[in-house]
């Protein structure tokens, strides 16, 4: 079987269910890939797929690779290097993070509309690979019009869509109560451990980035919330088809 993806997928935490939409697909196991990390957290299958979702070829990564289990940057963003390679023009990555907008409550969909980087190393330090430029302009990181065409689909399903800017940081724990608070006061709407630097490496090669973040927990308000990964899952995993409609269609439409 022959394909030609032009689009790729990251299916996040709880996520993985939307490769059940994938169709005519073959897999390859992250572990019989060269160079290739492999997943560690539970809820990550480590699969690379191929096939199609809303009619058109799709390359889609079911689990990620986290900063956390050990990986360096240039580690993590293997696989968007791969994705340049294979010619994947579009990027659409999902994630599950901590609301800190007090408009979010635990299902909400948020689109991510930009980013904050708190990671302690850059996905770009060191010799810069000739997929683009030296110092990547990063005014857009999520293209606005991946945006408007989710609100349009939102709408036409009438699914409600929460906006905000991510922040990334390195985990693994969550977050404190205070971190919560400061990272609102710093402009974000909503907290998570992956996602920055897979969307920088992917604009450094020129690849247009959607970004979607389910809100799995709530921090950062008057009353503290204990938080597990199961929780996380499952919450993840109630919200999953909103996102798939929402995923699916913007793809037979891009």
């Amino acid at each position: 079987m022959t394909t030609n993806p032009k689009t790729a997928i990251i299916l996040g935490t709880g996520l993985g269910q939307l490769a059940s939409e994938i169709t005519d697909s073959y897999e390859f196991p992250y572990s019989e890939i060269p160079n290739f990390p492999v997943s560690t957290v539970e809820g990550h299958a480590g699969k690379l797929i191929f096939g199609k979702l809303g009619g058109k070829d799709i390359m889609a990564m079911e689990g990620r690779f986290h900063f956390y289990e050990g990986y360096n940057m240039k580690e993590v963003t293997f696989p968007e290097r791969v994705m340049y390679e294979l010619g994947i023009e579009t990027l659409f990555v999902s994630n599950a993070s901590g609301g800190m907008n007090p408009l979010f409550k635990i299902g909400d969909l948020m689109v991510i509309t930009d980013h904050i980087n708190f990671f302690p190393e850059h996905p770009l330090h060191g010799k810069n690979f000739p997929t683009g430029p030296r110092f990547p302009d990063m005014h857009e990181a999520y293209d606005k019009r991946l945006i408007a065409l989710a609100n349009d689909i939102a709408k036409e399903f009438n699914i409600t869509l929460q906006h905000g800017v991510y922040l990334g940081v390195q985990g693994p724990t969550f977050e404190t109560p205070a971190e919560y608070r400061m990272y609102h006061l710093m402009g974000a709407d909503a907290v998570g451990m992956s996602t920055v630097p897979e969307v920088i490496v992917a604009r450094h090669c020129g690849i247009k980035v959607f970004g979607m973040s389910i809100i799995t927990d709530l921090g950062g308000f008057d009353t503290p919330v204990e938080v597990s990964h199961e929780e996380v899952q499952k919450a993840a995993n109630g919200a999953q088809p909103k996102m798939t409609t929402i995923m699916r269609e913007m793809i037979r439409r891009a």
